[in-house]
C-alpha cells in the first residue's frame, strides 16, 4: 500500500516537472523563451509612409501605415506593433495593432480606421520576436480640415453701371480659401434675366493675380445684363457670388445717308479738276476695261465743260500693251506733239482705281501719242 502511494506521488511530481518545462524554454526557436535572449538585437523599422509632417486630405482616407522591416541577428521570426495617438506621448491612442506578421518585399503595412479630420496624429512602430523587443520609430502626420472655397467678390461692372463697350471686361476678386484647395478656376455667367435661364455669355478662366477677368463676347446694345461667378478646384466648388448688373451702351446714331451719286452720263460740275474726277469715278464700282474707257470719256468732257485749265481734254491713244478700248487706262491728255500734257487720273488702275489728278507731265517726261479730244 505504501509502495503504491509513492508511485502516485512520483507521478504527480513527474507531471509537475513536465508542466514547468513546457511553460518556458531555453531553446531560441521554441514558441516561448525564458526572458530576453542574450546577444540578440532588433533594429527599429524604417517608417516609409506617411513621412514626417505629411498632410492628408479627407478624401485620402483610409490611411495606410507602411514600414520597411526591421533587421535582427536572432533566429526567431519578427512581428510588428503599430500605434497611432492624438498626442506625442501616446496617452490617447486611436489605433493599436500588435503581432502583425512581416509583409512581402521587406515591407509591412496596416490600414487605419477612418480618423477625425482637422488635427495632427503621431504614429510609431517596432518589432519583437517574443523574447526581445526592438527600438521604436515614430513620426507625425496631419489630416486637413474640410476644404472651403468662399464665393468670389464681384468688382466690375457693378451696380447697374454702363459698360464702356458691348464686349465688357468682367472682373472678380479672387476667392478666399481654407484647407487643402488646389489650383482655382472661375466660372462666369452673363444672362438677360436674374434667374440665369437665358445665358448670353459664359466661360471658365484660370485664376489671375489678386483678381480674375472674363472678357465677354459681343452683347446687344442698350440692354441690362446680370452676371455672377464662382470658383472651384478639382474637388470643391464655391457658392455663386452676389449677382451684379450692368448696362451696355446705347447703339450709335445712324450715319446720314450719302447723297445720291451723279447718274452715269450726267456731267459733274466743279471748278476743281480733282473734284470732277472724283465725281465721275463715283458713278462706278470696280471698273472693267469698258467701264474705265467710259469713265475717261466722261471725265474729259466734264473737265472741258467746266473750263478746267488745259481744255479741251481727251484720251491718250495706246497702240500696244494693255489698254482700255485702245486708250491708256489712266491718262487724260490735252494738246499734241511737243505741247502735249498728260494727267494721271487713276491710282492703281487694276486695283483700287482711286481717283487722282496728278500732273501735268510734259515733254520730255512723257511719250507723246495722239490725244483724242472727246
Amino acid at each position: 500500500m505504501r509502495s503504491t502511494i509513492r508511485l502516485f506521488s512520483c507521478g504527480v511530481l513527474l507531471v509537475g516537472a513536465v508542466a514547468c518545462q513546457t511553460s518556458k524554454s531555453s531553446t531560441p526557436t521554441a514558441p516561448t523563451v525564458a526572458g530576453p535572449i542574450a546577444g540578440v538585437t532588433i533594429s527599429a523599422p524604417t517608417l516609409l509612409q506617411p513621412a514626417q509632417g505629411f498632410k492628408f486630405k479627407e478624401s485620402e482616407q483610409p490611411i495606410k501605415l507602411v514600414i520597411q522591416n526591421a533587421a535582427t541577428n536572432g533566429e526567431r521570426v519578427l512581428t510588428y506593433t503599430f500605434e497611432v495617438a492624438s498626442d506625442a506621448g501616446f496617452a490617447t491612442k486611436v489605433f493599436s495593432r500588435s503581432k502583425v506578421p512581416p509583409g512581402d518585399n521587406n515591407q509591412t503595412s496596416v490600414t487605419l480606421d477612418k480618423l477625425a479630420i482637422g488635427q495632427s496624429y503621431y504614429w510609431r512602430a517596432w518589432a519583437e520576436d517574443g523574447a526581445n523587443t526592438g527600438s521604436i520609430a515614430s513620426a507625425a502626420f496631419d489630416i486637413y480640415p474640410h476644404a472651403v472655397i468662399n464665393a468670389p467678390a464681384p468688382l466690375s461692372p457693378i451696380n447697374a453701371a454702363t459698360a464702356a463697350s458691348t464686349t465688357p471686361s468682367i472682373v472678380a476678386g479672387n476667392a478666399a480659401t481654407v484647407g487643402p484647395v488646389g489650383f482655382l478656376s472661375y466660372e462666369f455667367q452673363v444672362a438677360t434675366d436674374q434667374a440665369f435661364a437665358h445665358l448670353v455669355a459664359a466661360g471658365v478662366i484660370n485664376e489671375g493675380g489678386g483678381q480674375t477677368t472674363f472678357n465677354s463676347s459681343p452683347l446687344a446694345n442698350g440692354t441690362t445684363f446680370y452676371w455672377r461667378v464662382r470658383a472651384k478646384d478639382s474637388e470643391t466648388t464655391s457658392a455663386w457670388s452676389v449677382t451684379q448688373t450692368f448696362k451696355t451702351p446705347a447703339a450709335p446714331a445712324p450715319s446720314p445717308s450719302p447723297g445720291p451719286s451723279p447718274a452715269p452720263g450726267a456731267a459733274c460740275v466743279s471748278s476743281s479738276a480733282l473734284t470732277i474726277i472724283q465725281c465721275e469715278r463715283g458713278k462706278y464700282g470696280h471698273m472693267s476695261a469698258t467701264d474705265t474707257f467710259n469713265f475717261l470719256v466722261a471725265a474729259a468732257r466734264s473737265l472741258t465743260s467746266n473750263a478746267i485749265s488745259g481744255a479741251p481734254f481727251g484720251l491718250l491713244r495706246k497702240s500696244g500693251g494693255s489698254s482700255c478700248n485702245g486708250y491708256s487706262c489712266d491718262i487724260i491728255c490735252s494738246g499734241q506733239g511737243n505741247s502735249q500734257k498728260q494727267w494721271d487720273v487713276l491710282g492703281d488702275s487694276d486695283g483700287a482705281q482711286t481717283p487722282s489728278w496728278s500732273g501735268p507731265a510734259t515733254v520730255p517726261n512723257i511719250r507723246v501719242d495722239v490725244c483724242d479730244i472727246k
